[in-house]
């Protein structure tokens, strides 16, 4: 199971991970940085998966801040804040913010790429961060 552990793990630009508990409840997300912006410290758009096609099947669901780890909804939202998708989200940044252990049967699994560049992870290393080494550089320079 590829739990993210490290909070970075949402702003690397490219992440997409899934949220489950032991309902077999899990929802889908995508954490993506803008592409062309001036703001050192932009804020990503974050999509859940809504559909069966898991490449382009995502509706917009509001913004990640990473400064402050939290998600906050804009006009474009398509959800509300005490939406189960929103809740869930929330409640998943700030587990790993805050180094919470998951409750039983419940994971964040990223899908085996790269937060940061979307390659395919092949180290175990690299695999249990989320990341691979050449783009684990650029989060050690910030």
């Amino acid at each position: 199971m590829n739990n993210i552990h490290d909070v970075r793990f949402f702003s690397g630009g490219n992440a997409i991970f899934t949220i489950s508990n032991n309902k077999g409840n899990h929802y889908t997300y995508k954490i993506r940085k803008p592409k062309f912006t001036d703001n050192p410290n932009p804020p990503f758009f974050v999509k859940l998966l809504t559909g069966p096609q898991n490449t382009n099947d995502y509706t917009y669901l509001g913004i990640y801040i990473p400064q402050h780890n939290e998600i906050r909804l804009t006009n474009k939202s398509k959800y509300k804040y005490d939406s189960i998708p929103v809740k869930v989200i929330q409640w998943a940044i700030k587990q790993v913010a805050d180094n919470k252990p998951l409750p039983e049967g419940y994971a964040i699994q990223h899908e085996g790429r790269c937060c940061r560049c979307s390659k395919v992870l092949t180290t175990p290393e690299s695999i249990e961060r989320g990341i691979g080494p050449e783009c684990m550089k650029h989060f050690l320079m910030k």
